[in-house]
């Protein structure tokens, strides 16, 4: 599997730089080794090979379940790191898979919107707080534009665009005792997506366009 996601992201970056204006910042600020928990807003289908391209270790991801059409195209998501996801509702399948990944040190890159929302970012679903505050793994958010000018899978190869990947500090949130309630994981999922949304140009913020200023502070509740 590890060979066949080094192969896939060396064709996405031979395809992004040949037939595309390729750009990541940010890259050398992506922790060499720990659970790392990427978070991203998600404007295509494209996203997903961008950040295999883009990020310096091998991710996997969590991808909505209806990419997973028929018995090929599912294995071929899963050798690339891709596990199905559940529309619709909490997934917790989904997230205990989550979870042991995050646990073994791996990379796990999750899309909060939970569906494709280009040029604009809308409300997160709190699973990503949740994933965060259980696994106490680093967070990186990233801001991707550009991604909404590939309109499928077949252009992913051809962008012939102006694709950027903007990568964030990594933070963390605090340890939390007890019951996860709505409330707090709203809360926190609110603080995350705003550090992904200062991440992008102001037009592509949506409903975080009103951005946190100020750090999380150490009693665990976000500003």
């Amino acid at each position: 599997m590890t060979l066949l996601k080094e192969a896939a992201r060396l064709l996405a970056r031979g395809c992004f730089f040949a037939f595309g204006r390729w750009e990541v910042v940010g890259k050398e600020g992506v922790p060499p080794r720990g659970r790392l928990l990427v978070v991203a807003n998600h404007q295509a289908n494209a996203d997903p090979p961008v950040l295999l391209a883009a990020l310096p270790r091998l991710p996997w991801f969590l991808a909505k379940e209806g990419l997973f059409i028929n018995a090929p195209v599912a294995a071929v998501l899963r050798a690339l790191g891709g596990h199905p996801l559940a529309e619709g509702g909490p997934d917790a399948r989904a997230l205990r898979w989550a979870l042991r990944k995050l646990r073994e040190d791996e990379v796990l890159v999750v899309f909060p919107e939970g569906t494709r929302n280009p040029g604009s970012m809308r409300r997160a679903q709190n699973g990503v707080a949740y994933l965060a505050l259980r696994s106490q793994a680093t967070i990186l958010p990233v801001g991707i534009t550009g991604t909404e000018r590939i309109p499928g899978f077949w252009r992913v190869a051809f962008p012939f665009c102006h694709i950027k990947v903007n990568i964030g500090q990594p933070f963390s949130l605090p340890v939390m005792e007890g019951k996860l309630d709505d409330a707090l994981l709203d809360s926190f999922t609110e603080f995350i997506m705003g550090r992904v949304a200062a991440l992008l140009p102001p037009q592509y913020r949506g409903v975080y366009a009103t951005i946190p200023s100020q750090p999380l502070p150490p009693s665990g509740r976000p500003s």
